[in-house]
């Protein structure tokens, strides 16, 4: 099977790091961004669209014909944020496209990155997690070849890619030396272990919708 693989949030670490692993995949023909800033990386496989209004894709909907993958990867830090805005920032633009994926693409099949501790009660204390077990929820509802939920933790960034989170810029510093030791642990994974897994879950699948870093690595190890 080739892939032809639709990205949200390839300019963000995550995004990048699907990104970069499609683009060296001998599995994947064809990739389209969405973003709203252009990534300034050029290549054969890449399509890329522009799109300011992340509440509404319709004016793009027939673009988004022909894909069996889509990696929505796009995402903030809720650090700061009402729930009202983060959900506005996280469920809507999320759900929204891929609704109208599912609706052109019945053979799609979707990853979606949300986090470690995300809530599919969507009744928990915690605002973040409510809000992307929400999301999860409305994924998995979709009609498709099959939806997977990376509930990612402790990434290790590779290949120069850096988060847009100064934080996480600044443990990355910090923890660099100890980086040989941590890769052996299962709890933590890679920004390249990370894509592989979401290109062999839309290829070959996944016995479980829901995977922790175990699992991310796992899969992306096949």
């Amino acid at each position: 099977m080739m892939l032809n693989v639709i990205i949200t949030g390839s300019t963000g670490m995550v995004g990048k790091a699907a990104l970069l692993e499609c683009l060296e995949s001998e599995h994947v023909h064809s990739v389209l961004l969405i973003n709203r800033t252009p990534i300034n990386i050029s290549h054969p496989k890449i399509k890329e669209i522009i799109h300011h209004d992340f509440q509404d894709f319709s004016s793009i909907k027939n673009e988004l014909k022909g894909y069996n993958a889509c990696f929505l990867c796009m995402g903030v830090s809720s650090v700061g944020m009402s729930e009202e805005a983060f959900y506005n920032l996280t469920y809507t633009p999320t759900v929204s496209l891929a609704t109208l994926v599912a609706e052109q693409n019945p053979d799609v099949v979707f990853t979606y990155v949300s986090g470690q501790g995300t809530d599919s009660t969507e009744k928990g204390r915690i605002m973040w997690a409510r809000v992307k077990g929400k999301t999860e929820n409305a994924l998995l509802k979709l009609p498709s070849r099959g939806a997977y939920m990376f509930r990612a933790n402790a990434i290790l960034p590779e290949k120069r890619i850096k988060s847009k989170t100064k934080l996480y810029n600044l443990l990355y510093i910090l923890l660099r030396p100890f980086f040989p030791l941590m890769r052996k642990s299962k709890n933590i994974t890679t920004t390249t272990i990370l894509g592989k897994a979401m290109i062999n879950a839309a290829l070959h699948g996944y016995f479980s919708n829901y995977l922790e870093n175990n699992n991310i690595n796992e899969l992306g190890n096949n």
